[in-house]
């Protein structure tokens, strides 16, 4: 692997040069592989740019640790930097959400790598990930981004992930977020393939003009992360692949698919204690069953960073779309266990199985001898139901965020033969994309104060479901992200959705929502009036539509109000008891 120096076109950039191969890495002379490592740039020196020269800026020496993947920087802050290279032009950034946090250094090239359509249907190494990743982002550099995660797998393999979107690395309003992640069991492989090459699909496919997908990326920011456990791959796959253990769990030995803080412990106390707070329960975690694994501290932050709305973690083992709760209520190894969205879920699930070409077949074979064939149920299984996890991915998602998540099992074979990846690709490309499409069911919109104009973040989200006469409120409430956007799934129907946040008026509004298959979600805004100072009147609550009666207003208002001194209830509890 050539180095290749890098200069300004003035003046030489000392102790700067960079591999371009695999063209995420690059070299610092102490030999340790870094994503960007840069010498200071006295005052007098430059660095070329797209824009051109940049002259009396200084910068800083960056550089991630190849054993710790952590960050050495005096600053955190996004930096573009280009050089001349070879008579290519190469632009790297360095971008740094959080000091400490997610790091993110895509190497955003235009260097030679192989054609984005030539992935074949085998099975890739660690190394080639990042190879076809920049292949693609080489074909479709508009609409995609590599990064790497926070943290590297015990063995310190960077955890690389492929993003799609119109302005990739920034969040646009009103966009969800969705993301897949596969291989969390190193020795469950078919999902790491199948996301490569719809990675693949969805470049070509856009450049291709393909309307669906062209859609689909303009209203949706995609994330792809191939492989959450590329050590347990490594070890499978030296073994040969077979053994149905050898390989699951990470280099520790550590299952990463029960490595999560059990947040489901969280929300059934909260519910037997009649405490209704039902979200974001990471603040409320008092203690770990062990430790959080680099790959799990991965991924949780980058769940806590983003604001994913859908996702799902693939697996293999059997052919069934599985849905919270993962975990029992009662402790049973087995016990359906509803969460407040039971509904919607089963309808993600749904939405999976029914487009895959096998999984909800009801005359299909089971997996193993005797296997049970959950096509027989429509390929769908609540996870409890068919046995009780702890500490699982899926519910972790949605009991610390505002994200749904499912778990795909995708086939009875962990460790298929490279023959049959043509074949599953068929069975689940189209799945694979519907799914996606799945983020856009339910409303979106904006909280925003009525008087300013700005938006308001951490708006808790309500809703109450009337359809056909119910009444009845779904114990899982959102909220509203950084730029007061939100998204809320729901199935066709009537819904009182309503938004409340400390210091303003609380707002409802009458909702029905439809069926309306690969379209963008209906927009629901909220525009909260600030509490007058004197706090004279209590009818603060607004509506919008006239159905709505005083009594529905009234009983909405106290349920937030109670809703809201159950929580400071709580929150004074945990402090009294921590001080004791």
């Amino acid at each position: 692997m050539t180095p290749y120096f890098y200069t300004c076109p003035r003046k030489s950039i000392t102790r700067a040069l960079v591999t371009p191969q695999p063209p995420q890495y690059a070299v610092s002379n102490s030999g340790n592989l870094v994503c960007l490592y840069i010498s200071h740039v006295r005052e007098n020196e430059c660095l070329s740019t797209q824009r051109g020269a940049i002259k009396g800026k200084r910068f800083i020496s960056l550089f991630v640790d190849r054993g710790t993947g952590t960050l050495d920087s005096q600053e955190c802050r996004k930096m573009p930097f280009g050089w001349q290279y070879l008579g290519r032009w190469s632009f790297i950034t360095a971008l740094v959400v959080v000091c400490g946090a997610l790091v993110v250094f895509p190497a955003e090239t235009r260097a030679k790598t192989v054609p984005a359509r030539i992935i074949e249907f085998r099975h890739h190494s660690n190394e080639e990930i990042p190879r076809i990743l920049a292949s693609i982002h080489e074909r479709c550099p508009n609409i995609t981004r590599i990064y790497t995660l926070s943290e590297s797998s015990v063995r310190g393999i960077p955890l690389y992930a492929i993003e799609f979107s119109t302005t990739p690395g920034y969040h646009q309003l009103y966009h969800p977020e969705f993301k897949y992640i596969a291989n969390m069991h190193g020795n469950e492989v078919l999902g790491r393939e199948l996301l490569l090459h719809l990675a693949n699909y969805l470049c070509e496919q856009f450049l291709a003009r393909d309307p669906e997908i062209q859609q689909l990326i303009e209203l949706t920011r995609v994330h792809l992360l191939p492989s959450m456990n590329p050590d347990g791959w490594k070890v499978s796959t030296e073994t040969g692949g077979k053994d149905y253990l050898i390989g699951r769990n990470n280099n520790n030995s550590v299952d990463l698919n029960r490595n999560f803080p059990d947040l489901n412990r969280i929300m059934f106390s909260n519910e037997e204690a009649h405490v209704s707070h039902n979200n974001h329960l990471l603040e409320q975690v008092d203690r770990l069953k062990e430790p959080i694994q680099p790959e799990t501290k991965a991924v949780i932050r980058l769940i806590m960073q983003v604001p994913f709305v859908l996702s799902a973690n693939l697996h293999g083992g059997d052919l069934v779309a599985n849905y919270p709760y993962d975990a029992s209520r009662s402790g049973a190894r087995t016990e359906y266990t509803k969460s407040p969205d039971d509904q919607t879920f089963r309808h993600l699930a749904l939405a999976y199985s029914t487009h895959h070409k096998n999984m909800a077949n009801p005359r299909r074979h089971g997996c193993g001898h005797d296997g049970y064939n959950f096509g027989k149920q429509g390929g769908i299984t609540n996870g409890a139901a068919w046995y009780s996890v702890q500490g699982g991915m899926q519910d972790f998602n949605y009991l610390s965020s505002n994200d749904f998540e499912i778990t795909l099992e995708l086939g009875c074979d962990k460790y298929p033969e490279a023959s049959a990846l043509q074949d599953e690709w068929d069975n689940n490309k189209d799945a694979l994309i519907h799914f996606m499409w799945q983020a856009h069911i339910g409303v979106k919109g904006h909280v925003r104060d009525a008087v300013t104009g700005q938006p308001l973040p951490h708006t808790v989200i309500h809703v109450k479901n009337i359809t056909a006469g119910h009444d009845d409120d779904i114990q899982h409430d959102v909220t509203s992200v950084h730029g007061g956007d939100f998204w809320r799934l729901l199935t066709p129907g009537q819904y009182i959705i309503s938004a409340y946040r400390d210091g303003y008026h609380a707002m409802s509004h009458r909702v029905n929502v439809y069926d309306r298959p690969h379209h963008e979600a209906q927009r629901v805004d909220f525009h909260l009036r600030p509490l007058q100072p004197t706090m004279q009147s209590p009818n603060g609550n607004s509506i919008t539509d006239t159905e709505y009666d005083e009594t529905d207003d009234e009983m909405m208002r106290n349920h937030i109000v109670n809703n809201l001194r159950k929580k400071w209830l709580f929150r004074a509890y945990n402090r009294a008891i921590s001080t004791n």
